[in-house]
């Protein structure tokens, strides 16, 4: 399983990495969870996040909105992404926790540290392939920088 969920995470960021957002919303199952909080919020409970959606579609408008109405400036991700400790089995779910740092890039080729933290994750098996049910990113800073727009 630690094999196949540390694939599932690479698969995950070269997509982002690569922006082939358009495939983001297939690492999921629909319903799912996807949010971005702080460490901070998350140790409180508080179940808001900085990006939050609940279902497939809600993914897909995400990077619909990127593409065809946000304006923001063009900039890339670098994912470095750690190795996936399974912690348990919850709810039919593999439970599965792993650290993350996003280098983001900016258009003129400025390069800044701009996200840590972990994935927490459920995942499920769906028709043989391994898929989010839940992804809660932590980030470890509470400043969180207002250029989120790709996920993270």
């Amino acid at each position: 399983m630690l094999e196949r969920v540390s694939r599932l995470n690479a698969e995950y960021a070269r997509a982002i990495d690569d922006d082939r957002l358009e495939d983001w919303p297939s690492f999921f199952t629909d319903p799912c969870l996807y949010t971005i909080t702080s460490a901070d919020n998350h140790r409180r409970g508080m179940p808001v996040g900085v990006i939050y959606a609940d279902s497939k579609g809600m993914l897909k408008d995400r990077v619909a909105a990127l593409r065809e109405a946000n304006v923001f400036e063009r900039q890339s991700y670098r994912h470095v992404v750690g190795l996936p400790a399974i912690v348990g089995e919850r709810d039919g779910a593999v439970r599965a926790e792993t650290p993350f740092l996003v280098v983001r890039i900016m258009r003129d080729g400025t390069m800044a540290l701009f996200a840590t933290g972990r994935y927490l994750d459920a995942l499920v098996e769906e028709a043989g392939v391994l898929r989010f049910r839940e992804r809660v990113v932590v980030c470890d800073s509470s400043r969180i920088d207002t250029l989120l727009a790709i996920p993270l």
